[in-house]
């Protein structure tokens, strides 16, 4: 099968990234203060990034209209 080489390389190349980047983070939250823990999730908790959106997208995202409309194609 062509191809399948440079998939394989491809597929090992992005384990070996998963696997520092888990290692990372690994250290990264053991490297972590409770303060700097706390602050953490106070960022996160008091973020504004609903600012600026409509009403309807700060309530539904869509997938549920999306997925109806799907449901209603026809199935080959």
């Amino acid at each position: 099968m062509p191809g399948t080489t440079q998939q394989n390389v491809w597929m090992a190349q992005w384990r070996a990234a998963q696997d520092a980047l888990r290692g990372q983070r690994v250290r990264e939250l053991r490297a972590m203060t409770d303060q700097s823990a706390l602050a953490a999730a106070d960022a996160l908790l008091s973020s504004d990034f609903l600012t600026g959106l409509a009403e309807r997208r700060r309530t539904s995202s869509g997938l549920v209209r999306q997925q109806a409309l799907f449901h209603r194609l026809p199935r080959p």
